[in-house]
């Protein structure tokens, strides 16, 4: 399951996607405060030069960044000191950086955090179904049933389906293939905050989610409909390989931005 922004749903989102079965390792969290950091000094710097480029914390490798619709950009990152499958993602809006994610070799949601509140969501180790992409890949559809909590104590219930369509597209040269999801995520007493469904695409070669179209709706009756499918893939020694700016949609003001709201 994806959580993204997890792109990637987030808090109260999904993996991108929008989580693992044990305990999150420090090294998890060490790498988004270092991540930070880092960020800081490079932004400082680009502002001398003029573009900003994403530097990883020391002991971790960049490996792709990807431009996504939506005016965003993701720099997708591994780390030594991780256990083995663990992949790091940090997004950039018009604004900069937004929101920093961990998921496992499942996919699973280990850690999100979002820059404007601050809080860090990490996986509840137990939980009634984790999400897995070995299940995705080899019976075409995964449920998921699981709970993430945030430092300030708020619990989340986490509950959908990601499903493979059959479709395969190539995306700047990548081949990827088509999912349907749906996610209902709810507080800890039960009442509804959040459902989304859409599609989204993985990569068998890169073992991750990356955004799609979707539709959404919140607890205050707010409506959403978002597109963050990837557009370039841009690897070590290319052009643009690092950037933090976005390149996609940013004339447009329609991404994320609520519809009216349902009557009461």
């Amino acid at each position: 399951m994806a959580h993204h922004h997890d792109t990637g749903r987030a808090a109260c989102g999904r993996r991108h996607g929008a989580a693992a079965a044990r305990a999150v390792p420090a090294v998890g969290i060490m790498s988004g405060l270092l991540t930070l950091l880092v960020l800081a000094g490079g932004m400082l710097a680009a502002g001398q030069a003029g573009a900003a480029s994403f530097t990883p914390p020391a002991g971790c490798t960049l490996n792709v960044t990807v431009q996504n619709r939506s005016c965003t950009v993701s720099q997708y990152y591994t780390c030594n000191a991780d256990p083995e499958g663990y992949q790091h993602s940090a997004h950039f809006g018009r604004e900069g950086l937004y929101h920093l994610s961990t998921i496992d070799a499942e996919t699973r949601w280990i850690e999100s955090q979002s820059m404007s509140s601050g809080l860090i969501d990490r996986l509840v180790e137990e939980a009634d179904d984790h999400a897995s992409f070995s299940e995705l890949l080899a019976t075409g559809r995964d449920d998921f049933d699981f709970w993430t909590q945030t430092d300030d104590g708020q619990r989340l219930h986490h509950q959908g389906a990601d499903t493979l369509t059959g479709e395969t597209v190539t995306i700047d040269g990548q081949a990827l293939e088509r999912t349907r999801f749906r996610l209902t995520t709810r507080d800890a007493g039960g009442e509804v905050l959040i459902t989304r469904e859409g599609s989204q695409y993985i990569s068998r070669e890169f073992n991750r989610f990356y955004g799609g179209t979707e539709t959404g709706s919140d607890w205050t009756g707010a409506k959403t409909e978002t597109d963050d499918s990837p557009v370039l893939f841009t690897f070590p020694g290319e052009a643009g390989f690092g950037s933090t700016t976005p390149q996609f949609d940013c004339d447009q003001l329609l991404t994320q931005i609520p519809q009216e709201r349902a009557a009461s």
